[in-house]
């Protein structure tokens, strides 16, 4: 048999991106040999991100359409058909078995030229609420593997294969590492962590709360990682201990970041977790098992992370608080949160239950039903 050669679409956010890379890797160990090229929006973060994790990519010139009248969509068919000729010369150049789309600009127009060039292609949707473009692809993708049950409504049944979220292969072992964290992050060793998490771009509202609230968070006893998000540091970082006092002998109160690379050594450093709802994150947290809260955005299609959130919520995983509620009932949450062993303890159990640690594996079989 030759090479085996996979082309793999993602991006825009991590929540796309990761599962891209996660899946590669997997099916690097299945198929040492194979051959893999990444496809992204130009501009974007998974231009940088894909290298750093080892592949290539190439950029198409895309973007989404804008709600609002702008000039952006104006020029968006004339990208949308530079990107499906530009998709098309690089599916002819590099031939691939397979192509593999996980949300995001540039998997739209890349599955479209698959699926005309009768190449089979496999889509992977994070959400409970598929986005535009996989509810277009889906009519011609040979597989759709999802991660939220009740998705026929949207996704022809006899394609859907429920197969949870590709988590990094990290998160599965990260109690062992919690001192290695600490010192990693310059944590101390004595005092209570609480994560909070705003998305690889950030959560502006998370952000707010977050600094408005930071002294009643120290008065509770806990040291805050903050991940800002790289849309808000220049904004945040001023709270960072190491800028705002001489850091403690031990180690520093708050620690201010954009992004976090070691994602499985914070997670465990971490005792509560304060996170958006995204599809890719709420997969983890599962995976991850500590006490979460989650501040869903209420600035996404249909909704879709207040339903992600509410598929913990409902079965005692999870505290939801919304956005619009935040100002009068977060204090009192976090207080009874932390001051509350059983209900901590209750947390993490149940929604270490609704983990899927095998999602990326089995979405892999999947892929390889698909070889021919």
């Amino acid at each position: 048999m030759s090479k085996l050669k996979f082309i793999l679409s993602g991006g825009g956010t991590g929540g796309h991106i990761y599962p891209a890379i996660a899946i590669a890797n997997e099916l690097k160990l299945r198929f040492p040999d194979a051959e893999f090229l990444f496809v992204g929006a130009k501009d974007k973060m998974e231009m940088q991100k894909v290298p750093q994790a080892g592949y290539k990519i190439k950029g198409l010139w895309i973007a989404g359409l804008q709600r609002k009248f702008t000039l952006q969509n104006l020029m968006f068919p004339f990208k949308l058909t530079s990107s499906l000729w530009v998709s098309r010369k690089i599916i002819k150049a590099f031939k691939p078995n397979v192509v593999i789309g996980t949300g995001g600009f540039a998997s739209g127009p890349l599955l479209q030229m698959a699926n005309m060039l009768k190449i089979p292609t496999l889509i992977q949707e994070q959400n409970s609420y598929p986005g535009i473009t996989n509810k277009l692809l889906s009519k011609k993708a040979n597989t759709i593997c999802v991660a939220y049950e009740n998705l026929e409504r949207f996704f022809p049944i006899d394609k859907i294969v429920l197969t949870g979220n590709p988590v990094r292969q990290d998160l599965l072992e990260i109690d062992s590492k919690r001192n290695e964290a600490l010192k990693h992050f310059n944590l101390n060793p004595n005092k209570k962590t609480l994560l909070v998490l705003g998305g690889s771009l950030g959560a502006r509202r998370v952000n707010q709360l977050i600094a408005k609230e930071l002294d009643f968070l120290l008065a509770t006893g806990v040291q805050v990682f903050w991940q800002c998000g790289k849309l808000y540091y220049e904004d945040y970082k001023k709270y960072n201990s190491k800028n705002a006092q001489p850091a403690t002998r031990n180690s520093q109160l708050v620690t201010v970041v954009s992004f976090i690379d070691r994602m499985d050594l914070v997670f465990a450093a971490a005792d509560f977790i304060i996170s958006r709802a995204g599809a890719s994150s709420v997969s983890e947290l599962c995976l991850v098992g500590k006490p979460v809260i989650f501040i869903p955005s209420p600035n996404v299609a249909e909704d879709h992370q207040t339903k992600n959130a509410m598929a913990i919520v409902d079965k005692n995983g999870a505290i939801l608080i919304k956005e619009s509620e935040l100002d009068s009932s977060f204090e009192p949450i976090f207080s009874n949160l932390i001051s509350n062993e059983n209900l901590q303890k209750e947390l993490s159990e149940n929604i270490k239950k609704l983990a899927k640690p095998n999602a990326t594996k089995d979405i892999v079989e999947e892929i390889v039903k698909l070889i021919k």
